[in-house]
């Protein structure tokens, strides 16, 4: 349609502005000699009529382009086209008429031409109105070509305007960052495999950017690790990773029960079967205790703890809190401030191993008789305690 519509617009405007200039000099080879376009003034109006004609070539090809955004009025534009073109043709044979005139009237040789030519800066009556006639003509048909793309743009904003309002009222926030996350095409632009079930056509569909890109960083990571952990060794590799997790878990461990080995307490201390910390536990009875209970706790200031009799009862826990506080009224100090929680409960423990033992000249008893009541659960070691802290 552009090349159409410019290609007969160009071509009756060319030969418009032919035919005009050829009447204007059939009208000029009257009798007289000097010849009119040698003049200041008709040269100064054809150049204006060239330049407009130059807008006039312009304004269309701009024309053109915006009606070839508006497809669905193609036919309409052709005919648009079409009219302009008879509009220029009917100025056409108006000039050819003017310009027969004109050499009717210099073949005649009549002095009402000569008469006028001087009122108008040395050119005739006719060659002045026919170059201001096909100047106000092309004026005429600038301001109708810019009404006419003032129209066109206006619609196609009034369009996109619409448009636009229609997918903002559509489109959440949302459903727009997703549509473009996935990439999303309409579905005439999916590539159809020609796979057709039953009236439903299997397409190509394309993957999303996002796990297409997720995809090749998993396989550049997978090739530069296996690189690293395997090839060059410049990293562990996941068996190295797992041993050396272990073992750290191991140190965090026998770093947490050496903590954890203070916070023994008489609602949480368990006796302990460790020969050595049994050993540690009779170093600390011989430097502290023996005095008072003898060597062998057979008994003497303090009562005696190899028998069935307690005065504050002979449970683990019963006789780690009375080492721990003491028993001031019968002249047993506290301990707590002497010995950690762990030599209370390796020193509680030995004294514990030294029920029914058969020591020489054992005190009588003192208090009540004590039975160990049976336990759920079998005795624990205070050693691992974590279990009993938890």
């Amino acid at each position: 349609m552009k090349r159409f519509f410019f290609h007969r617009f160009f071509k009756a405007m060319a030969l418009t502005i032919m035919f005009a200039v050829a009447a204007v000099n059939v009208f000029a080879d009257g009798p007289p000699k000097p010849n009119q376009f040698d003049n200041p003034l008709a040269v100064s109006l054809i150049i204006v009529a060239g330049a407009l004609l130059l807008a006039i070539v312009m304004l269309g090809r701009v024309l053109i382009n915006v009606a070839q955004f508006r497809v669905e009025r193609d036919k309409e534009a052709r005919k648009n086209a079409g009219t302009a073109t008879k509009v220029l043709v009917t100025l056409l044979f108006c000039t050819v008429g003017f310009a027969s005139f004109a050499q009717n009237a210099a073949g005649d040789g009549t002095s009402v031409a000569n008469d006028a030519a001087a009122s108008f800066g040395g050119l005739s009556a006719f060659s002045f109105y026919t170059i201001i006639s096909i100047i106000g003509l092309e004026v005429i048909v600038i301001a109708a070509m810019l009404i006419s793309l003032k129209s066109l743009i206006a619609k196609e904003k009034a369009v996109v305007t619409a448009v636009a309002g229609e997918k903002i009222q559509t489109e959440s926030a949302v459903q727009v960052i997703w549509r473009k996350l996935n990439n999303f095409r309409p579905q005439h632009e999916e590539v159809d495999l020609g796979h057709d079930y039953d009236g439903i056509r299997e397409l190509d569909n394309r993957l999303p950017p996002w796990w297409l890109y997720g995809f090749y960083i998993c396989v550049v990571f997978a090739g530069i690790y296996l690189y690293r952990a395997h090839v060059s060794h410049a990293a562990p590799s996941s068996e190295q990773e797992y041993i050396a997790a272990v073992a750290k878990a191991d140190a965090d461990k026998k770093a947490y029960l050496k903590k954890a080995a203070n916070m023994v307490d008489e609602n949480n201390v368990a006796v302990l079967t460790d020969a050595n910390q049994i050993a540690e536990g009779k170093k600390l009875f011989s430097s502290t205790c023996a005095a008072c209970h003898g060597p062998e706790g057979q008994g003497l200031v303090g009562p005696n703890l190899t028998d069935d009799y307690w005065l504050h009862k002979g449970s683990i826990k019963d006789i780690f809190k009375t080492i721990k506080y003491g028993v001031p009224e019968k002249g047993m100090k506290s301990w707590e401030a002497d010995f950690s929680p762990m030599q209370l409960a390796e020193l509680a423990s030995y004294i514990k191993s030294l029920h029914g033992t058969k020591p020489a000249n054992p005190k009588e008893p003192q208090g009540d008789i004590y039975n160990e009541e049976p336990s759920a659960t079998p005795a624990q070691d205070s050693s691992k305690i974590v279990a009993a802290v938890k």
